[in-house]
């Protein structure tokens, strides 16, 4: 099978060529750094800087996780703009270019994220609701499914996965933490009573790999654990994870005034639900998160 990914070289994206490549699948990159590609993805998988470049050569399946990411820096109207081009005017160019394209993909599977539902608050988020408020990242994800979704008038299978918090061992939401928490500085952002959807890195890319390969596959999924848990649960597993305290809280003023809109996205929170993943017979490997940290966390 020959696979496109965008977004090859991030978290997933790496670890996704890791596995397919030990499938033996055949996958090409679209990367600003394809000379790179090789290097973060495995020397087998060929990196392009433009989507011409492979030609007519057969496609079996896209796989779309490019965008810039959304936590790293607060929310100024120049920053909105980088994080709205590196996620639908890029799709918009891929389906672009798969409607010129004589042969067509049978798939593909888009990237998006819980924050689609806008903060959920109390309420559990299966995969028919709508969205319950209208913030940035709700507006962005909406639009990126959107630019996805013109590609089922082409006659390609479109899947959109909207993905929690990815856990893993060398990057993401992770990483940033594990400092603070080591020094036994880590606790609760704000009360602590937001939910927190999460996923570990092995079932995000088994969840992905699932979906492409299972034709009856379409719209969108919840891909996070089936249980959530609230932040403060999630600082308490943190700190037991690695034998540290962790009640130093975050207060909401300090992360407003430091982050300004930004600070939405930590406060506010999604209790999705994976429903669809579910019922469809996927079979997550981490639903415990205490399992989850230990898996992650511990020697290897």
């Amino acid at each position: 099978m020959h696979i496109l990914l965008t977004g090859g070289t991030g978290l997933i994206g790496r670890a996704l060529c890791r596995q397919w490549t030990a499938q033996g699948e055949q996958l090409s990159v679209w990367s600003r750094r394809p000379q790179q590609v090789p290097e973060l993805c495995g020397e087998t998988v060929r990196g392009i800087a433009r989507l011409e470049e492979l030609g007519d050569a057969p496609l079996d399946a896209v796989v779309n996780l490019a965008g810039a990411p959304i936590a790293d820096r607060p929310w100024t109207h120049r920053r909105k703009v980088e994080l709205w081009g590196s996620r639908i005017h890029l799709t918009e160019q891929l389906v672009a270019w798969l409607a010129a394209r004589a042969q067509r993909p049978a798939v593909l599977v888009s990237g998006s994220a819980v924050g689609w539902y806008g903060d959920g608050g109390e309420r559990e988020l299966r995969e028919d609701m709508s969205p319950v408020c209208d913030d940035f990242p709700s507006q962005l994800c909406g639009a990126w499914e959107e630019a996805a979704q013109a590609a089922g008038e082409l006659g390609i299978r479109v899947v959109l996965v909207r993905t929690g918090l990815v856990l893993a061992r060398d990057g993401g939401f992770l990483k940033r933490l594990l400092p603070l928490f080591r020094l036994g500085l880590g606790g609760p952002l704000g009360r602590g009573r937001q939910w927190m959807p999460w996923i570990h890195l092995r079932d995000e890319i088994t969840a992905i790999d699932f979906l492409l390969r299972h034709s009856a596959a379409e719209g969108p999924y919840n891909a996070c654990a089936p249980q959530a848990v609230r932040n403060k649960a999630f600082a308490r597993a943190l700190g037991r994870a690695l034998h540290r305290p962790a009640l130093l809280p975050v207060p909401a003023l300090a992360l407003k005034a430091t982050l300004g809109e930004l600070s939405g996205l930590l406060l506010g929170g999604q209790r999705a639900v994976p429903a669809r993943l579910l019922e469809a017979g996927f079979t997550f490997h981490y639903s415990d998160l205490d399992r989850a940290l230990a898996d992650l966390l511990g020697p290897h």
